[in-house]
């Protein structure tokens, strides 16, 4: 299995952000709480830095 990287999650986070914003009348609701997710562990690997 491949460990998670800081670089993967602001990957997976910049892909999530533009699909949302392609289309802002879609609900979104599941990919709204994974960008959270993402943001969160990046402030929480940035603090720890």
């Amino acid at each position: 299995m491949q460990e998670t990287t800081r670089k993967d999650r602001e990957n997976e986070l910049r892909q999530l952000i533009a699909k949302v914003s392609d289309q802002p009348n879609r609900s979104w609701s599941e990919e709204r709480k994974r960008i959270a997710v993402l943001q969160a562990q990046l402030a929480s690997e940035h603090a720890a830095a």
